[in-house]
């Protein structure tokens, strides 16, 4: 299964920032789209990952005091990125590495979406699950005759 795969069931809404906005700007996007992470773009390009891990730090970096801080500050540069062929198992491994829970999709130059650990552990189990439904249909479509005898 490749990445391209998992965006098409997820579907391509992008939630960017900037990293001139404000930190508070990109929670209150963060909390009323109820996504965990914000990819920083500047001119066209993908300058960076805003993610509720960089948002707690700085919180508490500045005792709560956001008021002036920009996402520039808290922003991950240069973040992992991956391409819509990507192979899933490839992306897990990435982001278990790397402790990475959100990966932008490039191709190129062009931001074609974000994966979340979550989409990547949800593709594992539901490719598992349609495994197991093969595996089952095959044992119960079994002839009788290949069939092993019962002990």
């Amino acid at each position: 299964m490749k990445v391209s795969d998992i965006l098409r069931v997820k579907g391509g809404t992008l939630y960017v920032a900037k990293p001139e906005d404000s930190l508070a700007q990109a929670m209150a996007t963060m909390a009323e789209k109820d996504v965990g992470s914000l990819v920083v773009v500047e001119g066209g390009a993908v300058v960076g990952m805003l993610t509720f891990r960089e948002v707690i730090k700085d919180v508490v970096k500045h005792q709560g005091n956001i008021e002036h801080v920009t996402v520039r500050a808290a922003m991950v540069l240069q973040p992992l990125v991956c391409t819509m062929d990507t192979e899933m198992d490839e992306v897990r491994r990435m982001m278990l590495e790397r402790h990475v829970r959100y990966m932008p999709v490039m191709e190129g130059h062009m931001l074609m979406g974000v994966v979340s650990f979550y989409d990547v552990a949800k593709a594992v189990v539901e490719e598992q699950n349609f495994e197991n439904q093969l595996l089952k249909a095959y044992i119960r479509d079994w002839p009788e005759a290949d069939r092993p005898a019962a002990s």
